[in-house]
C-alpha cells in the first residue's frame, strides 16, 4: 500500500516526505495506521550517523496508532486495537526470559539494522526499514507483537507516544534500574524528556532531595515544579561545591542524562558512599569514563549502564499509565504537539530547547 513517510537521505540531512511502497505483513508481522509518533534524540542520532543503514532509511520508534491488519501467527492483538509501540526484542534469548528485554541479545539487529532479519525492506525499493522494528515516522508502519502494548481507550495516542522510549527511559532509569528507594537522594543530569521523566519518577518514589543539574533556566523551572527539590546550572556554578553544600555526605543516586562525558565525569566530585551513577544518556562516538579505582573501591561507587529503563514495556507501560492516571507522573507536561509535515520545524525546536518533547500527528489522528 502506499503511505507517507519522512526519510533521510544523507547523514544530517533535513527529513523529507515521500510517497512509498509499504509491503504487506509477513506472517509474524502487524501494520498499524500511526496517529503520533514521539521525536527522540536517539532518532536525531541515528538521522546524523545511520551506521550502515541502506539510505533513504524511515527512522522513529515512539509510534501509537491503530492495528489495520495482522498476519497468520499474530495472536496478540486484532484489526481495531489501539496500541503503543516500543522497542523490539526476541523473546527467547537468556536475557528476555529473565524478564530483562532492554537487554536482548539480538537489540542491534532487531532495532538497528535497518532492515528485517532477512535483510529484506519493509518497503518496496531499496529503502532501509524495521527501525526498532517500527519506522514509525510515517502514516503506516510494520512492526512484531514483541514491540506492542495495548492502550485504553480514554489515553490520547499523542500522550501514549513519549512512554514508547522516552519516558519509560527516564523514569525506569529510577524505578527499574537503579531502584531508588523511598528517601533517598537523587541527582538528574540533563534535563530533557529522560532526565524530567526521572525527576518525575523520583518524586513519585517518595526519594528524598531531588537535585537537577540543567543549563536551561526553563526546565530548571519545569523540573522544580515536577517534584524537584533543586535545580542547578552547571555553567553558573561550581557543581560539585553545589551539591556538597545541599548534601555534604554526597548524593546516593546519579542519573547521567545529557550524554556529556565531562558532567558524569563530574559526578565522581559528590556521588556518596556506595553511591551509585547511572548512565542513559548517549555521548558522542569515542566518549570515555576515567573511574577513579581509589575511590571506587574505597567507598564502594558503583557504575551503572542503562538502557530503556531496563524495562520489560508490557510490564512497565501499564504501571506508568498508572502512575499518569494519578496524576503522580504527569508526562503530558513536557509535551509539545507539531503535525507531521512540520517535522523539520519540529526538530528545529526541540534541538534549539523551545520545547523539552515533540509528538508528532497525523493529519487524520
Amino acid at each position: 500500500m502506499k503511505i507517507e513517510a519522512a526519510t533521510i537521505s544523507a547523514p544530517g540531512a533535513d527529513f523529507e516526505i515521500r510517497t512509498l511502497e509499504l509491503t504487506e505483513p509477513r506472517a509474524d508481522e502487524i501494520r498499524i495506521r500511526i496517529a503520533a509518533v514521539g521525536l527522540c534524540h536517539t532518532d536525531l542520532g541515528v538521522r546524523d550517523n545511520p551506521f550502515s543503514m541502506t539510505l533513504p532509511v524511515v527512522l522513529g520508534h515512539e509510534g501509537a496508532g491503530v492495528v489495520e491488519a495482522v498476519g497468520a501467527e499474530v495472536t496478540k492483538v486484532a484489526p481495531g486495537d489501539r496500541v503503543l509501540i516500543s522497542f523490539r526484542s526476541c523473546g527467547a534469548c537468556g536475557m528476555c526470559r529473565a524478564g530483562q528485554p532492554a537487554y536482548c541479545q539480538m537489540l542491534i539487529p532487531m532495532n538497528f539494522g535497518g532492515a528485517r532479519l532477512d535483510g529484506a525492506s519493509s518497503f518496496e525499493g531499496a529503502v532501509g526499514s524495521n527501525f526498532f522494528g517500527q519506522s514509525s515516522f510515517a502514516t503506516h508502519a510494520l512492526t512484531y507483537e514483541r514491540n506492542l502494548v495495548k492502550l485504553p481507550p480514554d489515553v490520547p495516542f499523542a500522550v501514549a507516544a513519549p512512554l514508547a522510549c522516552g519516558v519509560q527511559t527516564g523514569a525506569g532509569s529510577i524505578l527499574r534500574s537503579l531502584n531508588c528507594p523511598p528517601g533517598s537522594s537523587v541527582a538528574v543530569i540533563g534535563g530533557g524528556t529522560v532526565g524530567l521523566s526521572a525527576v518525575m519518577a523520583a518524586k513519585a518514589r517518595g526519594c528524598g532531595t531531588i537535585i537537577l543539574i540543567e543549563p536551561v533556566e526553563a526546565r530548571r523551572n519545569l523540573a522544580l515544579d515536577l517534584g524537584a527539590t533543586h535545580a542547578l546550572d552547571p555553567f553558573a556554578e561550581d557543581i560539585v561545591a553545589a551539591v556538597r553544600a545541599i548534601l555534604p555526605q554526597g548524593v546516593d543516586f546519579v542519573l547521567e542524562a545529557s550524554g556529556v562525558a565531562a558532567a558524569a565525569q563530574a559526578a565522581f566530585g559528590y556521588i556518596a558512599t556506595r553511591g551509585v551513577l547511572g548512565l542513559v544518556g548517549v555521548p558522542p562516538g569515542g566518549s570515555q569514563l576515567s573511574v577513579p579505582l581509589d575511590l571506587a573501591i574505597t567507598f564502594g561507587i558503583g557504575v551503572r549502564g542503562i538502557i530503556e529503563g531496563d524495562s520489560d514495556p508490557e510490564v512497565f507501560i501499564p504501571e506508568l499509565l498508572a502512575l499518569h492516571a494519578q496524576g503522580r507522573l504527569p508526562f503530558d507536561r513536557l509535551i509539545s504537539t507539531f503535525p507531521f509535515h512540520e517535522i523539520n520545524a519540529a526538530v528545529a525546536a526541540q534541538l534549539a530547547g523551545e520545547v523539552v518533547k515533540v509528538v508528532l500527528t497525523m493529519d487524520d489522528a
